[in-house]
């Protein structure tokens, strides 16, 4: 049975924070859609260059490690440069790098509120005001990666929830400011992938116990809101999708 041409062939990704964890499930899902894919990292190297080979595997030079800290506005300027120069053009960014960590109230230090806005809002606005023009140039897609807990708040973890309060906001803001030539839109995860550092299994319970379909997700539910809001939605912009289970309307937060 012929599958039909890949949807986004000859276009390119940049996905940010690509090498692992749901980055890595969304570079994947572009490329196997047939885009040529651009793996940002900024620590992560080895997974990176990893997925960058494993990719070029099943389609050769189509793929290609970045390393930028997007803490710095040049560092954002440069690498849609790099990814341009690499590919030809850029039709999607995928504004994915994050830090998540508590921050409770009465202990929060600047820097830590410099880190969560900075990686969660601050990064995704200068990429995306550097990738503009070249985004614009093939009516192409932002696609910001926030929480359902930039909608409802998690419990002591004030900044970051506010961090990604903010980028859903950005997210409609730019949506106006760049249509039509550019669609913008986020996606707002839930109990997909827990934190690194680990979740107490009662906490799990409680928090799958208040989610409307009773389990986690992964991340390739992730990946599969972000092939809708590239390939199937060309009339959608400024627009929060939660990929959550039901859990903002499951239950009490906690």
């Amino acid at each position: 049975m012929n599958a039909g041409p890949a949807p986004l062939a000859g276009q390119a990704a940049l996905v940010t924070g690509a090498a692992r964890r749901v980055g890595a499930a969304l570079a994947v899902a572009f490329h196997a859609a047939g885009a040529r894919v651009a793996v940002h990292y900024r620590s992560s190297q080895a997974e990176a260059e990893a997925l960058v080979a494993r990719l070029n595997e099943t389609r050769a030079d189509s793929a290609r490690a970045f390393r930028a800290d997007l803490a710095d506005p040049a560092a954002c300027d440069t690498l849609v440069a790099e990814v341009e120069r690499a590919f030809g053009r850029l039709d999607v960014l995928v504004n994915n790098a994050s830090t998540f960590y508590p921050t409770p109230v009465g202990t929060i230090t600047p820097d830590q509120f410099d880190d969560l806005v900075g990686s969660n809002l601050r990064a995704p606005l200068f990429l995306s005001q550097a990738a503009a023009p070249a985004l614009a140039k093939h009516e192409g897609l932002i696609l910001n990666i926030g929480d359902i807990h930039g909608l409802r708040p998690l419990a002591g973890h004030a900044v970051y929830c506010v961090a990604k309060a903010g980028l859903l906001m950005l997210t409609r803001s730019m949506a106006r400011d760049l249509g039509p030539a550019i669609r913008v839109n986020a996606i707002a995860p839930g109990p997909v992938m827990w934190p690194e550092r680990g979740v107490d299994a009662g906490l799990r319970e409680r928090i799958v116990a208040r989610t409307a379909l009773k389990r986690t997700g992964s991340a390739d539910d992730v990946a599969k809101a972000a092939l809708y809001f590239a390939t199937g939605a060309p009339f959608v912009t400024g627009q929060v999708l939660a990929v959550d289970g039901g859990r903002l309307v499951g239950g009490a937060n906690r």
